[in-house]
């Protein structure tokens, strides 16, 4: 890749007869190489900090999963007036302007068709690792995916455990949706939509990490848009299926884009234009030299 450099503080000379440096030419090779192979990361990673942030953040997402699976069914005492049609029509005429014509929404088709954006979302970021620049931080790259998805899981199941709301499908009366699947404990996870976070999350994060390792690629706005639609393609789907509200859907994609951004902007190097390292070559006046080179990356 083609780096733009400004030498500031060029070379800190230390002469050496030709015969000298011919007889240890490697030493050159060996950071010419160097240079040329190991590309630079905008990131930092802390092995204790983001091992006990990405740790405690699965401890949370197993948290809450356990509290999800002990979520209490709908009220007995509720479920006559989602049964009766004209408690039910003023039940969805109590619900915001935002939420009203989602509800009773019940499409399995939908629901199965969210499955797909939702699946490929995490592939993403990993599809990244066949980029050069990023593949050459692997771990580094990898560990800030998981601790974004465990992020994302914490938040997540704490609140779908935690909060009750009725999921759109509760409110189909038609007969399509049976009454066990509208008054068991799952028609009772409606906030907020854990597809469309982790989908934004995965997408958002894959934008982010390859516009700091590339800041001057061409079409920037194209990467922004392609992390953008798939979760919203999800989201529409999650809401044609009955799964969730439109608020439930947007508050799932703030989180999860925030998430999938701010992550790796934490763990940016404070000084991540500045690089220095060591070099080695022949000056104009045929003199060689080693030394140490300061570069400014802009």
């Amino acid at each position: 890749m083609k780096v733009k450099a400004l030498i500031l503080a060029l070379i800190f000379p230390f002469y050496f007869n030709a015969q000298t440096v011919n007889t240890h030419p490697e030493v050159s090779d060996t950071f010419s190489s160097y240079q040329d192979d190991e590309s630079v990361s905008p990131y930092e990673w802390q092995w204790l900090k983001d091992g006990i942030w990405t740790g405690t953040g699965i401890g949370l997402s197993a948290l809450g999963l356990s509290i999800i699976k002990k979520k209490d069914d709908l009220p007995e005492n509720e479920i006559p007036s989602f049964k009766d049609p004209v408690l039910l029509q003023e039940k969805i005429d109590n619900l915001n302007f935002l939420d009203r014509w989602v509800a009773g929404k019940h499409s399995e088709k939908a629901s199965s068709l969210s499955d797909i954006p939702f699946a490929l979302s995490f592939a993403a970021p990993l599809a990244l690792l066949f980029d050069d620049d990023i593949n050459d931080h692997t771990g580094k790259y990898v560990g800030l995916y998981i601790e974004s998805l465990a992020t994302t899981a914490a938040i997540y199941t704490l609140s779908a455990g935690l909060i009750d709301r009725s999921r759109p499908y509760v409110y189909d009366n038609s007969g399509d949706t049976d009454d066990d699947r509208r008054f068991l404990n799952n028609g009772q996870r409606s906030f907020y939509s854990g597809h469309v976070a982790a989908t934004a999350t995965a997408t958002f994060f894959a934008a982010k990490v390859y516009t700091d390792f590339h800041p001057n690629v061409q079409g920037k706005v194209f990467i922004w848009a392609g992390a953008a639609t798939l979760p919203a393609a999800v989201g529409i789907l999650r809401m044609e299926a009955g799964q969730h509200f439109l608020t439930d859907v947007l508050l799932g994609y703030v989180l999860g884009a925030s998430t999938g951004i701010l992550v790796p902007e934490l763990h940016k190097k404070k000084n991540k234009n500045v690089d220095l390292y060591p070099t080695s070559g022949t000056g104009f006046n045929g003199d060689s030299y080693n030394g140490m080179a300061f570069r400014y990356t802009f």
